[in-house]
């Protein structure tokens, strides 16, 4: 939509600079190309007398003038120099265009900690974010931070492993320094392993042997309560070469393969799967009967292949295939809807190297293994079938100290008996028994969880097993 001009075009500021087109506005400001290709920054009277008292911007910095009954300041800034709306972003072009951002970010909040900076103007000539002031909802600056160096994505910089696989080209010593410039913390431990060739988009930086590596995360590690087993696996067999993954390139290894966890009903395939794509922070796509499944003809093959589509557009990605054998049963098996059940198979062979090859990590789940296509589970589609079973005694100790250690106890808590009797149950008993326990005690006025309250708990819970028509009520 064409914006409503304040100025004529030719209208020349007090500085010189002659107006040619409006770019963007806003309710007291407009941003103009000028003649000579840079931009100009207009602000009507009131906005620029705010910025001044606040002391984000000197007066002596802008040029006073009217136009008609109006009075404005202008600033300029040159074809070197970024002026824009923040909300108008794009990624930075290379790190020198993300750091100056995160100074400018920084001065501004050392000035002004306070304003919303989620409609800011960037100018970058005098290193500032200069807030508009509008009725938007507010956004946290770390979200502000991360939406504009993403170009558009609403990623916190505190999610640094998410905002790490969104912006690749830079490198993680790169983006941590970016990230700490802007007046943020990097949680995550950051070491060199190795020296790397450095992307094209930072051609102009200056080599430093410390921060020009690959690096390698040691702070942080995928872990999964109760299940060392599954958490071993899904480090060595997808984390590390996610992580490592130049290093891998070099031995032909370009990607995860595709992994199917089966097991009986509550063993905790869901929970350990939703636990790596929470990890990853990548952008996740659900196929389950409830997403995709369709009685027309075709139309289920159709879904299929679109969440396939959506999932490589927004690589690096991840495919959750739940209940699987609701569109991957054995072809051989026959029946009425046996030549819809080819299609939607031949689908899912077809897409899945695909997928894989273009960075999307398909993770698969089903209580009947048996009847999955055994096409499907050839190396080359899913290369990895991992049993799950039942958490023995000591997965749900492991998981029960995890879970009570996230909640203010009491010092008589001991959750060794409990794990005894909960073994071999499903993993969301225990969750019930640990959150009922947390419920019954604040219900009794305790401000901490005590012994009293999770066994109180585990007599409901045993209770509840026995009524066949209420097992799962107010299960996870």
């Amino acid at each position: 939509m064409a914006i409503d001009a304040w100025l004529p075009v030719a209208f020349k500021i007090p500085d010189g600079e002659q107006i040619r087109i409006a770019l963007q506005d806003g309710l007291e400001w407009q941003i103009y190309e000028a003649r000579g290709g840079g931009r100009l920054l207009i602000v009507r009277l009131q906005l620029a007398k705010r910025w001044f008292d606040a002391g984000i911007v000197h007066q002596s910095q802008m040029h006073a003038f009217s136009f008609g009954a109006d009075e404005y300041f202008s600033l300029s800034s040159g074809l070197d120099y970024m002026l824009t709306s923040i909300d108008d972003c794009r990624s930075p072009d290379n790190k020198n265009e993300a750091l100056s951002f995160a100074e400018s970010f920084r001065i501004t909040r050392d000035i002004d900690s306070e304003s919303p900076l989620q409609d800011a103007i960037y100018v970058e000539k005098i290193s500032r974010l200069l807030p508009t002031y509008s009725l938007s909802a507010r956004v946290n600056d770390d979200i502000v931070f991360g939406t504009w160096l993403t170009g558009g994505v609403p990623v916190s910089v505190q999610s640094f492993r998410r905002l790490r696989s969104l912006m690749s080209w830079l490198g993680a010593p790169h983006l941590r320094d970016v990230v700490v410039k802007g007046g943020f913390t990097v949680n995550e431990k950051i070491v060199s392993q190795k020296p790397v060739a450095q992307s094209s988009r930072d051609e102009d930086l200056p080599v430093n042997n410390e921060t020009d590596s690959l690096i390698q995360q040691v702070a942080e590690r995928f872990t999964l309560a109760g299940r060392p087993e599954l958490e071993q696996f899904f480090n060595e067999h997808i984390v590390d070469i996610i992580e490592n993954d130049i290093r891998y390139k070099a031995l032909g290894i370009d990607f995860p393969s595709a992994v199917i966890l089966h097991g009986p009903p509550g063993c905790g395939k869901t929970f350990a799967v939703e636990k790596l794509v929470d990890y990853l922070g990548w952008p996740s796509f659900q196929i389950d009967s409830s997403s995709v499944a369709s009685p027309y003809i075709h139309d289920t093959s159709k879904k299929i292949a679109e969440v396939f589509d959506k999932a490589m557009q927004n690589a690096p990605s991840v495919i959750v295939i739940d209940e699987m054998e609701a569109f991957l049963a054995d072809r051989q098996a026959g029946g009425g809807s046996s030549h819809h059940r080819v299609e939607e198979v031949a689908e899912f062979l077809r897409r899945i190297p695909e997928a894989i090859q273009n960075h999307v990590l398909i993770l698969a789940m089903t209580n009947r293994i048996e009847m999955i296509d055994p096409a499907i589970q050839r190396r080359g589609r899913f290369d990895h079938v991992i049993k799950v079973d039942m958490a023995s005694e000591e997965e749900v100790l492991s998981l029960l100290s995890k879970l009570v250690s996230d909640l203010p106890c009491e010092d008589n808590v001991d959750v060794t008996e409990l794990a005894k009797q909960l073994a071999g149950r499903p993993l969301s008993d225990v969750a019930f028994a640990v959150r009922e326990g947390a419920r019954l005690a604040a219900r009794a006025g305790k401000d901490k969880l005590d012994q009293a309250s999770l066994q109180q708990a585990m007599g409901i819970n045993a209770s509840m097993k026995k009524k066949e028509n209420s097992s799962r009520i107010g299960f996870i």
